[in-house]
C-alpha cells in the first residue's frame, strides 16, 4: 500500500509512526524540531489519515507497507520512533528487518499483549450521525456523552473532516478498526531480537509500561534496550510533555 507522508528538514532519516485513531497532523510540531537535524519522514497508517483505507488491517500488513514505503523511497539506515500503535508496528519492522534501520525508539507500548480498552471510544465515534451532523461542537457534545476527557476528544475529532458536498467525514475506516482491533492488541513475537540500540520512553502516569512487568519481555526482545520515564505524563507524553520528549529522543538521535 502507498501511504501518505510529508517530509520535513534535511539529515539523516527519521520516520515517525503514529498511534491508533491518530495522524501524522499529531506529529508537525515535534517533526519540525527533529528536523532542525535530520529529516523527518511522517507517515499515516493504513486506514488512518490520508492513507488509504482497507478492509485488511494488521501489524504484519503495516510491517509491510513500512517495508515497501522504505524501500521505494530508498531510505537508508532509518531511525524508527513508534507511538503506541506505531510503536508495535516499528517493533515489528525491526525484529523482521534488522538490516534496515539503524535505530529503534518506542512511545509508550510494550511488546506484550493489552486487553480491550477501546469500546468507550469507538461507542462514541459510532454515535455521530455523520449525515445529520451540524459542526464540530455538535460533534464534540455527542462524543462526550461516552468520553469525558476534552483532550482525548480533540483528539479524536482531529479525523473529522469536511468534504467537498460540505458534510463531514472521517479519515479514520472505523469499520476495520474494529473488525480487527483484537490483533492490534496483540503481542510482537520474535524467535530472533533486534541487536540494535532501542529506547522505549513511557510515561509516568500510563500504565502501557509497568517496568516491574514489562522490563524482562522488552530486553528479551531489544536486548540494548533502555527504559526512560517523563514523570507527570500519560500515554500521549509526547503531547503532554513535548519540550521533555524531545530532548530525550534527540539526545538518542545524536548519540
Amino acid at each position: 500500500m502507498e501511504l501518505h507522508y510529508r517530509t520535513l528538514g534535511e539529515g539523516s532519516p527519521l520516520i515517525i509512526l503514529h498511534g491508533l485513531f491518530g495522524t501524522s497532523d499529531n506529529w508537525q510540531t515535534l517533526g519540525k524540531q527533529f528536523s532542525e537535524t535530520h529529516q523527518v519522514y511522517l507517515l499515516d497508517l493504513r486506514n488512518h489519515g490520508r492513507s488509504p483505507h482497507s478492509d485488511e488491517f494488521s501489524y504484519q500488513l503495516m510491517t509491510d507497507d513500512l517495508l515497501e514505503f522504505v524501500e521505494q523511497h530508498n531510505i537508508q539506515d532509518p531511525i524508527i520512533l513508534g507511538h503506541s500503535m506505531g510503536g508495535k508496528v516499528a517493533m515489528n519492522f525491526a525484529v523482521q528487518h534488522p538490516d534496515k534501520l539503524s535505530k529503534l525508539i518506542v512511545a509508550d507500548i510494550a511488546p506484550k499483549a493489552y486487553p480491550p480498552h477501546h469500546d468507550a471510544i469507538l461507542e462514541g465515534l459510532r454515535s455521530i450521525d455523520l449525515n445529520t451532523l451540524q459542526s464540530r461542537n455538535d460533534a464534540d457534545a455527542i462524543l462526550a456523552q461516552k468520553e469525558s476527557d476534552m483532550g482525548t476528544r480533540m483528539f479524536l475529532l482531529k479525523n473529522l473532516y469536511r468534504k467537498e458536498d460540505n458534510t463531514f467525514g472521517w479519515r479514520l475506516n472505523i469499520d476495520a478498526i474494529e473488525a480487527n482491533l483484537p490483533g492490534i492488541l496483540d503481542q510482537v513475537v520474535s524467535e530472533t531480537p533486534f541487536n540494535k540500540p532501542t529506547l522505549f520512553i513511557r510515561g509516568g502516569n500510563s500504565r502501557y509500561i509497568k517496568p516491574e512487568q514489562d522490563t524482562a519481555e522488552i530486553q528479551k526482545l531489544f536486548p540494548q534496550a533502555r527504559i526512560e520515564t517523563i514523570e507527570g505524563a500519560g500515554h500521549w507524553l509526547h503531547a503532554e510533555k513535548p519540550q521533555e520528549f524531545f530532548v530525550l529522543v534527540n539526545q538518542f538521535l545524536n548519540a
